[in-house]
């Protein structure tokens, strides 16, 4: 297998698409479209459910069930207030984070298309240089033009409506991808890629693959929870972002410590099934393929906790991206990365047997 192999001149046209695409949580369906646009030479169907997560599936009459996941979403705003002078409150849509908004372009979507605008900031000549505020979720305000509410209304713009980043997909120093909303349409990615390698390298599994795209995982992994209902796989092996702690102001004795281009991460967890995870951990280490370790005490706070908790338990695990930056517009992973965990997935995909319970008691 080659880097050509996993990341290819059609595989970037597809990935720079995927995530220049607004996805905000709840409104994910039109990133949906395009991945499973991307998707159909490589699968055999494709299953959606009502709040918009989407399903591709290779062999879908095979009993046993094995699910590999990502997440579509991402973090966004909500238009929350509207003050008679025409500036606008937010409240969160998922983690967004209030200190990095003072001066970023959003997109606002309404009926009538996007209404663009600014979070502004007061000058710094005009602040109090001895009692300086910070960006707060009550001090925040978009600007859109506008001098009264009426006029705000009169563009489309209401209670409710969704905001976005319009911040776009480009490579740093020819191996960093940068973006927002990496995390977490990089899983898409990565376990879209894998379906393409099973296809292109004839590879028959003896298992049904759910190759799964979920929605709403920023607001508390309710997509995975609603799919998994509906799925009922036998395996689940989850990709989601981490931190890379190496950056400053992170301290790694609370955070542990992870490195974008030196592996993906493997977690462990109580949510994370020992035995799957030591079948992933050789994996790696017999196709030489680099990886890290992290260590969760509670939970995961990915969707791995809704596929383990899930249908009487699920054998799961967690393989991670190390990123930096995370839940800002210039989220960065690294193209080593990427392809390795790829290959990783592909690898233990093809290690797992039909019918494998990774029982603690056989």
């Amino acid at each position: 297998m080659t880097k050509k192999d996993l990341l290819d001149e059609k595989s970037m046209e597809f990935l720079e698409k995927y995530l220049n695409n607004a996805s905000p949580t709840g409104y994910e369906w039109e990133g949906q479209k395009i991945w499973m646009d991307y998707l159909k030479p490589y699968v055999d169907e494709f299953i959606t459910d009502t709040y918009g997560t989407a399903v591709a599936v290779i062999n879908p009459k095979a009993k046993f069930k094995v699910v590999i996941e990502g997440h579509a979403d991402e973090i966004s705003w909500y238009v929350n207030y509207i003050s008679d002078e025409g500036f606008i409150y937010v409240i969160r849509n998922g983690g967004s984070d209030h200190q990095i908004a003072p001066s970023k372009r959003v997109n606002i979507h309404t009926k009538n298309g996007i209404v663009k605008g600014v979070f502004g900031w007061p000058a710094i000549h005009t602040r109090n240089k001895e009692k300086e505020e910070t960006p707060k979720l009550d001090n925040i305000t978009i600007d859109v033009g506008c001098t009264t509410k009426t006029e705000v209304e009169e563009l489309g713009v209401h209670v409710g409506c969704v905001i976005t980043y319009p911040d776009e997909f480009f490579i740093l120093n020819d191996n960093k991808f940068v973006c927002r909303a990496l995390d977490n349409r990089m899983g898409g990615f990565m376990i879209a890629q894998v379906a393409k390698l099973l296809k292109e390298n004839k590879k028959k599994l003896p298992f049904g693959l759910y190759i799964t795209n979920s929605v709403q995982e920023e607001i508390g992994l309710r997509g995975a929870e609603m799919i998994t209902q509906l799925i009922k796989p036998n395996v689940a092996i989850v990709t989601d972002v981490t931190h890379d702690t190496t950056t400053p102001m992170i301290d790694k004795k609370t955070n542990g410590f992870a490195k974008i281009g030196a592996g993906p991460v493997i977690s462990y967890a109580p949510a994370v099934q020992n035995k799957l995870r030591e079948l992933i951990i050789d994996t790696a280490e017999k196709k030489d393929i680099p990886f890290q370790r992290s260590a969760s005490s509670r939970a995961t706070g990915t969707d791995t906790d809704a596929f383990a908790y899930s249908n009487g338990g699920v054998p799961s695990a967690l393989i991670s991206l190390p990123l930096r930056y995370m839940h800002t517009t210039v989220e960065m992973v690294h193209r080593d990365d990427v392809e390795n965990v790829i290959r990783l997935i592909y690898e233990s995909l093809l290690n797992i047997k039909d019918g494998d319970t990774f029982s603690y008691f056989e």
